[in-house]
């Protein structure tokens, strides 16, 4: 038997009575909530750049600002699921904190010390002891949750001062230098970066790897019968991914390793130096492309997996989910698991960054991470949300950390500023649901 496809294009339905700019942007498909997002980034963006008399905009801060919205940014795609299946989870910056000691304490200890200075199985074993720890939290906290009937909140409450008070435990309160220099470099720096020349074949793959989803998205369209954009809503859609990738890295390779740095590359790869010195780019850094790695994997999971459907199915209604045959706690469970992996990998950007594990590290990004999976769309409500839109809510909340810095506002002031963003975020999806409703 022949499967039957068809070649001509179905055009999207139009609505009567509809502006012909809501018509333009319902053909492009692009989400309101995300392109609002985009909106006030820019004016955070803008604003803090004029505030700090031209500061902000520049290579140097958007390259540190991409450094610091990593970790967060990692944990926030894990919080959309959690939140998705109507849960919190509170304690992902203890989690964070107690797994960045205990990869470090297991690294100076008895890695380094077992197989040698920078040996390259030290930091594969070192991140595998971090995912073990946080998946192991994560299972424990999900259980209690799942098959205990625990409410989420009093959990992973209880887990935010439990996982706290272990991460001082753990190095009797000491700061636990790292000792693996390729450890380090998953937080960046002058080493953890990937250059200008393969910044732009990464560049090229991911224009290749957008041209082909939207092609291949097209084409299966087609063939089942859907609704496709109209060829220049396409265009437009390829035209502007395509700018902010090429945008994105001529940033990154803007900004120059300083003087000394460039000097040290040089005489350890053997370049000579010019008479007017010597312009070395830092490129993409190595705890960004992780970031985007595990963006893309979390987006493969919410939209193309059974798991994802299913975490989506029970926040959309958790009684009948169960009914159509979902183990509604063994999946409540894999999330907080997921979760605590996750918030791993954070600890290890994290960690990795600093050069060390403090007491204090991973204090107060329970109420980023949350913040940002609310600000990018994840309803309270569950069932709704996306990890685009988590990624660039991390990346809104980390602009607004690092445009205070800037301008040398005092802590205080700037958790005010969070909490105040968390609320009207959280105000904002009660009216938006209202509305769709």
């Amino acid at each position: 038997m022949t499967e039957m496809t068809s070649e001509a294009p179905v055009r999207t339905k139009t609505v009567k009575g509809e502006s012909g700019f809501k018509r333009a942007l319902r053909a492009t498909e692009i989400d309101t909530r995300m392109l609002g997002m985009i909106g006030a980034l820019l004016v955070i963006w803008i604003g803090f750049h004029v505030l700090s008399n031209g500061n902000f905009l520049t290579p140097r801060n958007l390259w540190n600002l991409s450094v610091q919205t990593a970790s967060v940014g990692v944990m926030a795609t894990g919080m959309v699921l959690v939140i998705v299946t109507r849960n919190i989870d509170l304690s992902v910056g203890s989690i964070l904190g107690v797994t960045g000691m205990v990869m470090a304490v297991a690294q100076t200890q008895y890695l380094t010390p077992m197989l040698g200075f920078n040996n390259p199985a030290v930091w594969i074993l070192t991140l595998i002891v971090g995912l073990v720890c946080g998946l192991l939290i994560g299972g424990l906290q999900g259980f209690i949750i799942a098959y205990l009937g625990v409410p989420a909140f009093i959990v992973t409450l209880g887990g935010l001062l439990i996982w706290r008070g272990a991460a001082w435990w753990v190095a009797s309160g000491k700061t636990i230098p790292l000792t693996d220099d390729n450890f380090k470099l998953l937080g960046g720096g002058s080493d953890g970066s990937i250059g200008e020349t393969w910044s732009w074949i990464f560049a090229a793959v991911a224009l290749v790897v957008v041209l082909f989803g939207a092609w291949n998205a097209r084409r299966q369209r087609q063939r089942f019968q859907f609704p496709v954009k109209p060829v220049w809503a396409e265009v437009t859609t390829l035209v502007v991914s395509a700018v902010a990738i090429i945008g994105a890295t001529m940033v990154v390779n803007a900004y120059m390793l300083p003087g000394p740095l460039a000097r040290r590359y040089a005489q350890a790869n053997g370049i000579t130096i010019p008479e007017g010195g010597l312009d070395i780019a830092f490129g993409w850094a190595v705890p960004v492309l992780l970031f985007i790695g595990v963006g893309i994997a979390m987006t493969f999971v919410a939209r193309r997996t059974r798991f994802g459907r299913y975490v989506f199915a029970i926040g959309g209604n958790p009684e009948a989910a169960e009914l159509a045959g979902v183990n509604t706690r063994r999946v409540t469970m894999m999330v907080f698991m997921l979760m605590g992996m996750l918030a791993a990998v954070g600890a290890a950007i994290s960690t990795a960054r600093l050069s060390s594990a403090t007491n204090a590290q991973g204090t107060l990004d329970e109420l980023y991470t949350i913040a940002a999976a609310v600000i990018g769309g994840t309803s309270l409500a569950g069932g709704a949300g996306t990890i685009a839109g988590a990624m660039l809510g991390a990346l809104v909340m980390q602009s607004l950390q690092s445009g205070m810095v800037l301008l040398g506002l005092d802590t205080p002031l700037q958790n005010i500023v969070v909490g105040a963003v968390l609320v009207v975020a959280v105000w904002l999806d009660t009216v938006y649901r209202r509305r769709a409703a």
